[in-house]
């Protein structure tokens, strides 16, 4: 039997085969369309519209914690990002981490997975709290941007809406110290006066962060929906597989050197580098190879005030999907 199945996710290089069709889930057939990350996150977790989708990993931990989530994980890490080259600031004002205690920092939404990586950061790395740290929650570029989940308002910290301007408007006037957020604010790429980032060379301040600590920070994961699981228990693992196998397509064009597979000149540089840094598998899926990452994300946000309570592993992730047979 064949279950019919909706995918969306964004066009990465490690989803292109699934999109395009190169790669399938076995006993599928699958209608995927390829959407960005805060569309996919809007769709699923107000509408639940996709059977399989990416999901916010933030977002999706608050609602496990309350046993409210259609979806269960697999431990498939399509989004991942270092963080500290996330903080945009007022110049004239910061110049390091600890200017930041006391001020306002924007973010999209007080819950997104960025925010609890960039406020884990500041509170373990820089001994600056949430509480340390005025927040102000508003769209990056537009008004209206509201968060997709409701939380209990974490004790001691100050949460304001944004109501007259976006976030990089406010940065740009100085209404704000600080931006924290996954996309880069327009004030920043137009080179406002006064605004640049908090660490200028985000690349070696990254890679310093990810010798010391293992940690290579995870955005965003896969849901399935659970009402399929239960009835189709071979799904998790097959589509573990999926995901596998598109991201093994990709990685051998960062090395091919007949022809640059993105508009990067130093694309096979960039790649020996960073191997050099993290290793032969610098973006590993799977709980075990991201044991450091996920026991800091989880405590994160539990901390954080995000969940109740620090989630097990076996809680966020499907079982079928915990582990891959080996020949």
């Amino acid at each position: 039997m064949t279950i019919d199945l909706s995918l969306a996710c964004g066009r990465y290089d490690r989803t292109g085969a699934l999109l395009d069709g190169r790669v399938g889930i076995e006993g599928c057939r699958v209608t995927a369309v390829s959407l960005r990350p805060e569309e996919t996150f809007f769709r699923v977790f107000t509408q639940h519209e996709f059977d399989v989708a990416e999901l916010s990993f933030s977002t999706y931990l608050i609602q496990t914690a309350r046993g409210e989530c259609e979806y269960i994980a697999i431990p498939a890490f399509v989004s991942r990002a270092f963080r500290h080259s996330g903080f945009y600031v007022r110049t004239d004002r910061v110049s390091w981490p600890g200017d930041l205690r006391g001020k306002r920092v924007g973010v999209p939404e007080y819950q997104v997975t960025a925010a609890v990586w960039g406020r884990g950061i500041l509170q373990h790395e820089y001994g600056i709290p949430p509480s340390g740290i005025r927040w102000v929650v508003g769209g990056v570029e537009e008004l209206g941007r509201q968060e997709k989940v409701s939380f209990d308002h974490p004790p001691g910290v100050e949460i304001v809406p944004a109501t007259d301007l976006p976030l990089s408007r406010l940065l740009a006037s100085g209404e704000i110290d600080a931006i924290l957020a996954p996309r880069t604010p327009s004030c920043f790429r137009n080179k406002s006066e006064h605004v640049g980032r908090l660490f200028p060379d985000p690349r070696s301040v990254e890679a310093d962060y990810f010798k010391r600590t293992g940690i290579f920070p995870i955005m965003h994961v896969v849901g399935i929906r659970k009402s399929l699981v239960q009835k189709h228990p071979w799904l998790a693992a097959s589509a573990m597989k999926a995901f596998l196998q598109a991201r093994a397509v990709a990685l051998p064009s960062l090395d091919d050197t007949t022809a640059l597979a993105t508009s990067l000149p130093w694309l096979n540089q960039e790649a020996e580098f960073t191997r050099s840094v993290m290793g032969d598998d610098p973006w590993p899926y799977g709980v075990e190879q991201n044991a450091k990452t996920l026991d800091a994300m989880l405590s994160y946000h539990h901390e954080q005030g995000l969940s109740l309570r620090k989630l097990a592993l076996e809680e966020v992730f499907h079982p079928g999907s915990l582990q891959q047979f080996k020949i």
